[in-house]
């Protein structure tokens, strides 16, 4: 199974945990779980950011529910729980 799959499947599950600094982010860009849901459902891994000693992160670009172009930064941990790190919108406009 491929890693946007796992990911994508943890999220069809509620399977993941959500980081205070993420659900700070969101707050101030005015997005909720089913924008970064959406994002991960539909999106693509954008980037593999394999330099942090705590493990690889993965930067997933998609779509808000609104259409703004958001970003989700999000990793597995060793217990295989996914965590989203940070979500945030590449535009501010709304």
């Amino acid at each position: 199974m491929s890693t946007l799959k796992k990911i994508r499947q943890k999220i069809i599950d509620r399977n993941y945990y959500l980081s205070s600094h993420a659900e700070e982010e969101m707050l101030d860009d005015e997005l909720e779980r089913t924008d970064l849901e959406n994002a991960i459902l539909k999106g693509h891994i954008e980037k593999k950011l394999t330099a942090d000693l705590r493990g690889t992160r993965y930067r997933i670009e998609g779509s808000a529910q609104d259409g703004r172009l958001i970003h989700v930064i999000c990793r597995f941990k060793e217990d295989s729980n996914l965590i989203i790190i940070t979500v945030y919108a590449l535009s501010e406009n709304l």
